[in-house]
């Protein structure tokens, strides 16, 4: 396997200046995939960014690269249809937990139990941003909102636990105020074949007071300080996705090699599907004759 050539990370700079709220823990993770290109050797016309609607979808304006604004819940499908479109180019999806885990949520399945070679980076703030402060899919139990002022009486989802049983074969946590972890977690799912999910807490400084900055400090550990091994049993790998409260592991929990749903696709078997020839040959042409007429 060829060594990639590192790029310049000022090569992914947007033209646009990100907008968010100072301190929003999107500046932490848009830094991280815009390293995790340049360690990679992604050039920015071979990199696809695809959202949907929220805060954090906003990040394809504020990254050189090929980029789709989709529709809210729809970034996963976009991104399913650019990616069997072009093999050949890289797919990142990015959001936020309520447009990817709540209205999203039944795209993200299909994609996962596909193991469609695409990597999403879920900015998990446990509150909806961009409509000011209501409970999201991973808000808390007993999370007082605008739309649950008595508190919550719904409980979280489990993404990483959710990821796994689908059938994603690269599972992982990142948090921007580990920034350098993030960026090298984000390389390695980038780097993976298959469906690769890397949940990142990305506080939310204007509408989550719970969920804080030293609210994570005080909590995270990182995996690669441990003995846990992420390829060794997705039981334990799940029994790892539970842990909160206390201690919230970052960095790979899951890794599994697998056949992609490309590597069945007989369309894609000569490659790319924009570099294929729409015209069909002969042959093909006479076997579709004989056996319709």
């Amino acid at each position: 396997m060829a060594t990639a050539t590192e790029l310049p990370v000022e090569l992914f700079k947007g033209p646009v200046d990100p907008d968010w709220c100072p301190g929003c823990g999107d500046f932490g993770v848009l830094k991280s995939i815009q390293e995790a290109a340049a360690k990679n050797g992604i050039r920015p016309e071979n990199l696809m960014v695809v959202s949907g609607i929220g805060c954090s979808s906003n990040l394809p304006g504020f990254i050189t690269s090929y980029g789709v604004h989709s529709l809210h819940g729809r970034s996963v499908p976009v991104a399913t249809g650019v990616h069997l479109a072009n093999t050949d180019m890289k797919v990142v999806i990015v959001g936020g937990d309520g447009d990817g885990y709540g209205i999203g949520v039944g795209h993200l399945i299909h994609a996962m139990r596909r193991n469609l070679d695409v990597t999403y980076v879920v900015m998990d703030n446990q509150i909806y941003g961009l409509t000011t402060g209501q409970t999201s899919p991973t808000s808390t139990l007993g999370h007082k909102t605008k739309s649950t002022p008595q508190g919550n009486i719904e409980n979280p989802i489990n993404p990483l636990a959710l990821a796994m049983i689908s059938g994603a074969t690269f599972v992982a946590r990142g948090f921007s105020g580990e920034q350098k972890l993030l960026a090298d977690t984000i390389a390695a799912a980038m780097n993976h074949k298959g469906f690769a999910l890397v949940d990142t807490f990305s506080p939310c400084v204007t509408y989550n007071k719970i969920n804080t900055y030293p609210w994570f400090k005080e909590r995270v550990y990182k995996l690669e300080d441990t003995d846990f091994d992420p390829t060794e049993s997705l039981y334990k790998s799940l029994e790892k996705s539970y842990e909160w409260d206390e201690k919230l592991p970052l960095g790979v929990l899951y890794k599994h090699e697998m056949p992609t749903y490309e590597d069945g696709e007989m369309s894609l078997k000569a490659g790319a599907l924009v570099k294929q020839p729409l015209a069909i040959n002969k042959e093909t042409y006479k076997s579709l004759v004989e056996e319709l007429i």
